[in-house]
């Protein structure tokens, strides 16, 4: 018999995906080349179910003859290696983002004397709509935990952006940026940032001794978002507070918490060169990771640990040696941190310490050298990127602008320039309507 290939997400079956198998099978033996969760996410959102609850759940389809992996986005690497006689698709491809893939797939088939079967759409069904009526149900806490290990193994590098509130948390869940490629480009998780959240109340950015105030404002991006986060701890504390943080983060669904080896008085990490940061013992700080680690319950929470050694002037050499130490100790990933806008010194740890440790994520915060992209910073090394404050910084101007503006006009109208429409805001918020 012939054999007719099939490239399938495989991540929601509805009539649609029903239909075209049933169509394939009627020309041959049924091939589907079932996407894996990289070649996904290389384009869209993270598919709900891993490749491996996919491929139990497209295996049992009635019409699959075979399964196998589809480790790219393309079709084309698939039907070069497992030549089959005619690839199927729908006939969406006509237009839109895979219609150059559709001109590909013609142009290879014809090369090899294939057959290219193209089928009406399926109409009435939406997978993308039926995907943002998933995500209106929301989450649970362990599938959001879960996330942030999923994506560090399968993308790099993961992209984190800052949300203070509900509505910038919002922008992050929603936000897609079509690529020339016909991807999308999008945000893979949040940041919880103690400096953010401190700012937003009009406070300094201080060691913050209280977790219940910061879990308020927190549970307002839990309740509205999706997506993974990645919870700034400060100090984490005292080793026997820490343990309820730890506790306490893991039962709410966050995936991590990232700590920082200071000491003394807090101040921000880029506040200035006049400011001298003190660093904790090596071994306290040792203690503080174990027992965090000790008190968590599941094996996907992560306790990420903060080098400051580079903030606070001194050499490489002790950031890599700190590094050791803490990964010793149980630390899930590591965070460096440095003001030098040249990012000499960051890539400079990243390249050791990626030499020696192939296994544990590197986090990057490129405040200071943002004219790195990411593909760069990938390559030295790093598994996160987290973009720390620009959420709140890009707001603080056009408030400002509008405030101000009403002022000198006395009057609202030259500050629309300015403002959301009311339509869209209630547009954005889920039953807003």
């Amino acid at each position: 018999m012939k054999t007719i290939y099939l490239g399938l997400r495989g991540d929601i079956i509805h009539p649609g995906i029903v239909n075209i198998i049933k169509e394939a099978a009627k020309h041959g033996e049924v091939l589907v080349g079932l996407l894996t969760d990289s070649a996904i996410v290389s384009h869209r959102r993270l598919p709900y179910l891993n490749w491996e609850q996919r491929l139990e759940v497209v295996t049992q389809l009635k019409g699959v003859s075979r399964v196998v992996p589809q480790e790219e986005w393309s079709y084309i690497p698939n039907l070069k290696k497992y030549k089959p006689d005619a690839i199927i698709h729908g006939d969406d491809w006509n237009t839109g983002p895979l219609s150059k893939e559709r001109e590909n797939v013609y142009a290879l088939m014809k090369e090899r004397g294939g057959e290219v079967i193209e089928i009406p759409y399926t109409t009435g069904v939406n997978s993308s709509a039926l995907n943002e009526a998933m995500r209106s149900l929301g989450t649970t806490p362990e599938i959001r935990l879960k996330t942030l290990r999923r994506l560090i193994e399968i993308k790099k590098p993961v992209r984190i952006m800052e949300a203070h509130s509900g509505i910038s948390a919002l922008i992050i869940e929603n936000l897609e940026v079509e690529k020339e490629d016909g991807g999308l480009c999008s945000f893979d998780g949040i940041w919880s940032s103690s400096l953010t959240d401190s700012t937003c109340k009009g406070k300094p950015d201080i060691e913050a001794v209280d977790l219940t105030t910061r879990l308020l404002d927190l549970t307002n991006i839990l309740e509205c978002t999706t997506k993974p986060i990645i919870f700034d701890g400060d100090t984490g504390g005292k080793p026997e507070h820490f343990v309820f943080t730890v506790r306490t983060l893991e039962r709410n669904g966050i995936s991590a918490v990232i700590i920082e080896d200071k000491a003394g008085l807090k101040r921000n990490s880029l506040f200035g060169t006049e400011v001298i940061q003190e660093l904790a013992p090596i071994a306290d700080f040792c203690e503080k990771i174990s027992t965090g680690k000790r008190a968590q319950v599941t094996r996907e929470f992560m306790i990420i640990a903060r080098l400051e050694s580079l903030i606070a002037g001194m050499p490489v050499s002790d950031a890599l040696e700190r590094a050791r130490s803490y990964v010793t100790a149980g630390a899930d990933g590591i965070m460096i941190h440095s003001k030098e806008k040249s990012g000499d010194d960051v890539r400079c740890f990243c390249e050791q310490f990626c030499a020696e440790y192939r296994d544990i994520p590197l986090v990057l915060v490129p405040t200071t050298y943002n004219h790195f992209t990411e593909k760069e910073l990938a390559g030295w090394g790093a598994a996160i990127v987290i973009y720390a404050n620009h959420m709140l910084r890009s707001s603080y101007p056009a408030m400002l602008n509008a405030a101000k503006t009403i002022l000198e006009k006395e009057r609202s109208l030259e500050a629309d320039a300015f403002c959301m429409p009311i339509k869209e805001i209630l547009e954005l918020i889920p039953g807003g309507k």
